[in-house]
Order: C-alpha cells, then sequence, then structure tokens
C-alpha cells in the first residue's frame, strides 16, 4: 500500500477553516460580553430582514455584533462545505474524508444551537453553543493537522523514549483546560461559581506546567514547540484572567464599570486565548499519540501506516482504504 502523499494546498485550506471559525468566534464571545445573544428577537432573519438584506454596517451597537456574529457563522458554514468537498475528492484516507463531513455537521449543528438559544431565549442554551464551539475549533484544528507533512511523515521521526508519559499528561491538560472553560463558560453566561473557575486555575496551572516540563526535555521539534506555545499562553491567560476578574468584580480602589472597554478586551480575550489554549492542547496530546503509534509500530516489527491514525495492531479511526 503506498503511502499517502502531503499536499500542501489541501493542508493550507484547512489551516485557513480553522482560521476563518476564529471570526465568529471572536464575535461571538464580544456578544457575550456585551450581553447582545437577544438584539434580535427572530431567526434566522434579523428584524425581518434576510441574512444578507440586513443593512448590517448602518447598525450600531448590540445589532451590529450580533448580526455580524450571524455574518461570520454563515462565512464558515460556506467554508466547511468547501472543506468537506475538497477532502472528499483528494483526499485518499477514508478517515479523513469523514473528519471533513463531521466538521460540516458540527458547524451546521453550532448554527442550529446559536438559532435556538434566539428563538427559546436560554442562557443555558448560550452556554452550550460556547462550550461546542470549543469542540468544534479544535476539531477543524485537528483535521488540519492530519493533512500535515509532520502528521504523514512521522514514522520518520526520532521518537523520545517517554512519549507515553509526554501524552499521559497532555491527555491531563487537555481535560483540565476542558473543565477550566467549562466553568468559564458557566460564570460568562450564568454568574455561576466565580470562585470554582478561580480557584481550579490553580489546578490548571499545576498540570499544564507539569505538562510542559516533561515535554520541554524532548529533542523532538514536533512535540516540543507546541508545548512551548502551551507554557506562553498559560502564562497570557493568567494575566487576562486577572484583568477580566478585577475589571468584572473590581479589586482595591478600582471601580467596575459594567461595559467599559476595558472590560470588554480583558473578558473577550480571556475566553479567546482560553479556546486557543485548549486547541493547542489537543493538538499536542494528538501529535504524542501519533508518535506513540509509531513507537508502538516499530516496538512490534510492524510498518506504521501513513494513511492511519495509529499503527494497524492498534485501535484506529477506520484510515487506509484508497
Amino acid at each position: 500500500m503506498k503511502p499517502t502523499v502531503y499536499q500542501p494546498w489541501v493542508f493550507r485550506f484547512a489551516v485557513f477553516t480553522a482560521c476563518v471559525a476564529l471570526l465568529p468566534i471572536v464575535m461571538g464571545g464580544l456578544v457575550t460580553t456585551m450581553k447582545a445573544g437577544m438584539a434580535f428577537a427572530d431567526w434566522p432573519s434579523s428584524d425581518g430582514h434576510g441574512m444578507f438584506a440586513y443593512p448590517w454596517l448602518q447598525s450600531a451597537g448590540d445589532k451590529f455584533f450580533e448580526h455580524g456574529h450571524r455574518l461570520a457563522g454563515m462565512l464558515i458554514g460556506f467554508v466547511s462545505i468547501v472543506l468537506a468537498a475538497i477532502l472528499w475528492v483528494f483526499e485518499k484516507r477514508t478517515w479523513v474524508r469523514w473528519c471533513g463531513v463531521a466538521v460540516l455537521l458540527c458547524v451546521i449543528a453550532q448554527g442550529l444551537l446559536g438559532g435556538q438559544r434566539v428563538l427559546l431565549d436560554q442562557l443555558g442554551l448560550a452556554f452550550l453553543h460556547g462550550g461546542f464551539a470549543n469542540l468544534v475549533f479544535a476539531f477543524m484544528a485537528a483535521v488540519a493537522l492530519f493533512t500535515s507533512r509532520g502528521w504523514l511523515n512521522a514514522a520518520e521521526k526520532t521518537v523520545p523514549n517517554n512519549i507515553h508519559r509526554i501524552r499521559t499528561f497532555a491527555a491531563a491538560s487537555t481535560a483540565v483546560l476542558f473543565v477550566q472553560y467549562i466553568l468559564g463558560g458557566l460564570l460568562r453566561h450564568l454568574g455561576w461559581w466565580p470562585h470554582q473557575h478561580l480557584g481550579f486555575a490553580v489546578v490548571v496551572f499545576v498540570v499544564v506546567s507539569m505538562t510542559v516540563w516533561v515535554a520541554r526535555t524532548d529533542k523532538q521539534p514536533w512535540i516540543w514547540k507546541p508545548a512551548h506555545w502551551l507554557a506562553l499562553m498559560l502564562v497570557a491567560q493568567i494575566a487576562l484572567g486577572l484583568g477580566a476578574w478585577v475589571t468584572k468584580f473590581g479589586f482595591g480602589n478600582y471601580l467596575v464599570v459594567e461595559g467599559s472597554l476595558s472590560q470588554v478586551i480583558f473578558r473577550t480575550a480571556h475566553f479567546v486565548l482560553g479556546l486557543l489554549t485548549f486547541m493547542v492542547s489537543v493538538n499536542l496530546l494528538l501529535r504524542a499519540a501519533r508518535l506513540c503509534a509509531v513507537n508502538d509500530g516499530s516496538r512490534n516489527n510492524a510498518p506504521v501506516m501513513e494513511n492511519s491514525f495509529v499503527s494497524p495492531n492498534q485501535f484506529s479511526l477506520q484510515g487506509g482504504a484508497r
């Protein structure tokens, strides 16, 4: 069976799709911070106008941000359709093809969830809408990773001796970051558990720091590069989190001004960087899992197929059909 050939333009379009997804995410973060989720009581129309007929550039305030969020959602929908089509036609690995379809279905589900949040005026659905966005974005970035040169050429890389340990710590980091993201969503959307979110940040700091420490000694750039990004994001996220806390709840003589520019910037940036940090952790986990498969395959004298998720003697995601 011939190995899958790296296709740079397919990889670049997958990266482009994940980048475009940041537009509705950032707009959605602004909508939540500014409490503009119910700027329109109807959906998919906006004050009775069609999606492209609404005079968006002439609007202002809550309506401008909410309709901008909707337009950005339409854009990522169109781009996801193109991604799914490209992968289905040009990608040889069956499981990656279906990943493209799954991305499109997730984007559709995300749009429907956002619409129901408006029609039912439910903050609980707004929380689910925001939490699901985190998973969809990480999934999009994972699809880009699956089409990358590094993923396809993993069998040629030097596998560190502690790769299984790195995978374990990366999995732990991913888990605690997701829990923290959920706690942050409960605070943003429902005002729940602010001190739990603050306290669990200590757990996140410890676990992620340990992950970076374990991965940093690895001489394999494919592993230590995302680990270094994870370290930088962790430091930045702590700083933004403190800023978001102070502008939201105050500290000392600082006077909280609801809806102030500083509050909007800190809270939205904290939300977006949290999503990016989770994505990088998932990316590190997948890379470590890929090298674990290479290591286990070579140990058992079995070739690792480049068009499968893991080695042939392990559980895989049905890759390899050509």
